[in-house]
């Protein structure tokens, strides 16, 4: 991760939390709502209440997309609390979160080449007039090439980040799909090579070497 994304986006949130704070509603208003939402509606009008739940709303954002932050970057971590990271990261967050987080706090994400539309490179066709050809019509321009950007990934999809590799990615799947119960070592040892099959094409022909930004696929369940 880079030094200059983190600490922006360590400003970003503080700077947040700092508006939040000045933003905050009293205590005498909170313990109102909190004691009766309806007379205070009743005796202060509807506008305050709708107030105070917006706040509500924006904090709890605001230590969502925190939570998300923290747990992308103890990702990078190597041992068990990156593990544990990676876990509460697929459970907490949805793909997209994960990918903006991601963004956001500096990991490498190698999109670059693969938002390259494919025969990007490819010669314009050049249409040439006959000898036979009375009149000279000037000739329409080809229809220029159709991108083929990749399609946004399904929830189960993962995106590698650095220091993954294919045993914690189906370590995570599995028990992401059991409701948190640990999966077994050999059903982990079956979902590796499930998902090294299906994502063959990206990964390669060595599973171990999985690089930041790559887009797996997660195999059908089991």
């Amino acid at each position: 991760m880079t030094v200059r994304r983190w600490a922006t986006t360590t400003l970003a949130m503080a700077g947040t939390a700092v508006l939040l704070a000045l933003l905050a509603p009293d205590r005498a208003l909170v313990d109102a709502v909190l004691a009766g939402p309806q007379q205070l509606v009743d005796t202060r009008g509807s506008d305050v209440l709708v107030v105070v739940l917006a706040w509500v709303l924006a904090a709890a954002c605001w230590a969502w997309g925190l939570l998300g932050l923290v747990l992308t970057g103890l990702t990078a971590v190597p041992g068990v609390a990156g593990r544990v990271a990676a876990v509460a990261l697929l459970v907490l967050l949805p793909a997209g979160a994960r990918r903006a987080a991601a963004v956001a706090v500096g990991l490498s994400l190698a999109t670059g080449a693969v938002l390259l539309p494919a025969g990007a490179a490819s010669a314009t066709p050049v249409v040439t007039a006959t000898a036979d050809a009375v009149p000279d019509w000037p000739t329409a321009d080809p229809p220029a090439p159709v991108p083929d950007w990749p399609t946004a990934p399904s929830a189960e999809d993962h995106v590698v980040l650095r220091g993954d590799c294919l045993w914690d990615v189906a370590e995570a799947w599995l028990t992401a799909r059991s409701g948190g119960t640990p999966p077994t070592t050999g059903s982990v040892a079956a979902a590796v090579a499930a998902w090294h099959q299906a994502n063959a094409d990206v990964i390669g022909p060595d599973p171990d070497v999985l690089l930041p930004g790559q887009v797996l696929t997660a195999p059908p369940a089991p």
